[in-house]
C-alpha cells in the first residue's frame, strides 16, 4: 500500500532502476547457466573424442597383432610391448578392458592417474550397455565434490562382434572454465555497475521531465478559484496525452468562467430583489400611520376648535417622525450600497476614532490609546463611519443594563493598527452570530440592519478584517484590524 501513496515521479524511477537490476540479474543468470550448459557439452564431446581415438587404436593394435583376436588373448596382446600404458599416456586417459562377462582383462598403468579400477562391472550396466543402440553408454556420477563421466563401449573385432568392454573414468575438471566464467562475471558487473550508475542519472532527468507538466497541471488546478479570474494552462512539447488533459482543464476554467458569471449574476438580482424587498417593506410601515393620520386630520378638522393649534403640532410631529424613519431607511440603503472611495488618506487613528466618539453623549464611552500617533492609510470619512455604527450597536445593547460601559481601544499589533468596541451589553446569542454580518439581519424592531454588512465591506476594501467575541448576558467584543 505504501508503494500506491509515491508520487508518479519516484515510481517511474524506482521502475526504471529496478528494470536495470532485473536485466542485470536475469543476464547474469542466464550466462552461468550457459556457460555450465557449454561445460557439460565440452566434457561430453572430449570424452567422445578420445573414446573414438582409443578405439581406433585399439583396432589398431588388434589388426598389426599375430594373435588370434579373441577375448582370452587381449591380455597378452596389449601387454606386448606395454601397448596399454602407451595408449593410455597418449590419450592421457585410464584404460580398462573387461570380457563381456565384466571381468577386468587389463588396464592401464595406475601410476599416471587416479586409480578408478573396478575388477568387475555392475550387472546394471551391462544391462545399459547391450540395450544401447549404438553400442556405448555414458555414465555420470560426483564423489567429494568431483565430477566424474564414465564412458562404457564395446571393443569389436574385424566381423563386428563384441570382443570386449572399454571401460573409461574421466574426470570433469573445471577450474578452467570456472575461472574463465569468474573473470567474464567481473568484467560484466563493472559493466553493469556503470550501467546503473548511469540508468540513475538518466531516471532521475527523464522522471522529473515527463512529470514536469503534470506538476504545472496540478498546481494550476489547486489554484483554481470560483471567486477570481483563473488563467489557462499553456504547454509546449508535450504529449499527445498531456496535451488531452490540458485540453480538458481548460475548457473545464471556460465552463467554470461563464457558470460563474451566471452564478454571480443570479446572485446579485436575487440580492437586490430581497433588498427591494426590505426596502419596500420598512417603507411601508411608516406610509400607514401616516396616512391614518392625515385622514384622521381630515375628519376631524375644525378651524374653530379651540385646541386646533395643539391638534395641528401633533400632526406635524407624527408626520415628520415617520418622515424621519423613512429618511434613516434611504440612508441606512444609500451607505450600504455605496463603496467606499480607496483615497488612501494617511491618517493618525487614535485621533480620528476620537474625533468619532465626539458626537456621543453618552458617559459611559470610554477611549483609551498608549499612543498619540499611530499612522494608516485609510479614508477619513469611512473610519468614522465604522467606529460610529460600531458604538451604535453596542449602546443600542446596553438597554436596560445596569452600569453600562463602552470601551474603545486603539492598539498597535506588528504591521497592523486594532481598533476594538467592547460592551457589557446584552451579547450575541450562538444561533444569531453567524449571521452578523449579512445584510437585512437585525434583532431590533427598527432599522434595515446593513450596519455590520457596510462596515464589514469598509474594512475588507482596506485589506483589513473584522471579527467579534461574544458571551450573552455579559458582553460583546468587535475587533477592527487593518494595515498601518
Amino acid at each position: 500500500m505504501k508503494l500506491l501513496k509515491l508520487s508518479l515521479r519516484t515510481r517511474i524511477f524506482i521502475s526504471m532502476i529496478l528494470l536495470v537490476l532485473g536485466a542485470s540479474i536475469l543476464i547474469f543468470g542466464v550466462t552461468v547457466y550457459q556457460y555450465k550448459q557449454e561445460a557439460e557439452s565440452y566434457h561430453e564431446e572430449r570424452l567422445e573424442r578420445k573414446e573414438k581415438a582409443i578405439l581406433e587404436n585399439i583396432n589398431y593394435v588388434l589388426s598389426q597383432t599375430t594373435f588370434v583376436i579373441e577375448t582370452e588373448n587381449l591380455e597378452p596382446i596389449f601387454s606386448t610391448q606395454n601397448k596399454i600404458n602407451e595408449m593410455a599416456e597418449v590419450h592421457e586417459m585410464q584404460i580398462h578392458i573387461y570380457d563381456l562377462n565384466g571381468e577386468l582383462i587389463i588396464k592401464s598403468d595406475e601410476s599416471f592417474f587416479r586409480d578408478t579400477t573396478k575388477t568387475r562391472l555392475e550387472p546394471d550396466i551391462l544391462k545399459e550397455l547391450a540395450a544401447s543402440p549404438d553400442k556405448s553408454f555414458l555414465k555420470k556420477t560426483e564423489v567429494n565434490g568431483q565430477k566424474y563421466q564414465s564412458a562404457y563401449t564395446y571393443v569389436l573385432d574385424p566381423k563386428f562382434k563384441p570382443l570386449a568392454i572399454m571401460y573409461l573414468p574421466y574426470l570433469q575438471d573445471d577450474s578452467l572454465l570456472n575461472r574463465d566464467l569468474n573473470n567474464f562475471l567481473v568484467r560484466m558487473a563493472e559493466v553493469y555497475l556503470f550501467m546503473l550508475v548511469i540508468a540513475i542519472i538518466l531516471s532521475f532527468f527523464l522522471s522529473k521531465y515527463i512529470t514536469k507538466s503534470l506538476k504545472i497541471i496540478s498546481e494550476k488546478i489547486n489554484q483554481t478559484r470560483l471567486d477570481k479570474r483563473n488563467q489557462k494552462i499553456e504547454l509546449s512539447n508535450a504529449t499527445e496525452e498531456i496535451y488531452a488533459l490540458v485540453s480538458a482543464y481548460n475548457s473545464m476554467i471556460d465552463e467554470l468562467e461563464e457558470s460563474a458569471v451566471k452564478l454571480a449574476t443570479g446572485e446579485r438580482e436575487q440580492a437586490w430583489r430581497e433588498m427591494a424587498k426590505q426596502v419596500a417593506h420598512e417603507i411601508k410601515n411608516p406610509l400607514t400611520p401616516m396616512r391614518l393620520s392625515v385622514q384622521s386630520f381630515q375628519r376631524n378638522f375644525d378651524p374653530n376648535d379651540p385646541e386646533i393649534n395643539q391638534k395641528v403640532d401633533e400632526y406635524s410631529n407624527t408626520l415628520i417622525s415617520q418622515i424621519d424613519t423613512m429618511s434613516s431607511i434611504a440612508s441606512a440603503f444609500s451607505n450600504f450600497a455605496k463603496m467606499p472611495a480607496q483615497q488612501n488618506e494617511t491618517l493618525n487613528v487614535p485621533k480620528i476614532v476620537k474625533l468619532a466618539l465626539d458626537i456621543f453623549n453618552e458617559k459611559y464611552i470610554e477611549f483609551k490609546c498608549e499612543k498619540e500617533e499611530i499612522l494608516a492609510k485609510f479614508d477619513r470619512t469611512q473610519l468614522i463611519r465604522v467606529v460610529t455604527n460600531l458604538v451604535k450597536n453596542a449602546i443600542q445593547a446596553l438597554k436596560d443594563v445596569d452600569n453600562p460601559r463602552i470601551l474603545v481601544v486603539v492598539e498597535e499589533e506588528e504591521d497592523h493598527v486594532l481598533v476594538s468596541v467592547s460592551d457589557n451589553g446584552s451579547g450575541i446569542s450562538e444561533e444569531n452570530k453567524e449571521k452578523v454580518f449579512e445584510p437585512k439581519f437585525t434583532t431590533k424592531s427598527s432599522g434595515m440592519g446593513l450596519g455590520l454588512a457596510m462596515v464589514k465591506n469598509i474594512v475588507e476594501t482596506y485589506n483589513g478584517s473584522i471579527s467579534f467575541v461574544s458571551k450573552q448576558n455579559k458582553g460583546t467584543i468587535f475587533n477592527v484590524r487593518f494595515p498601518k
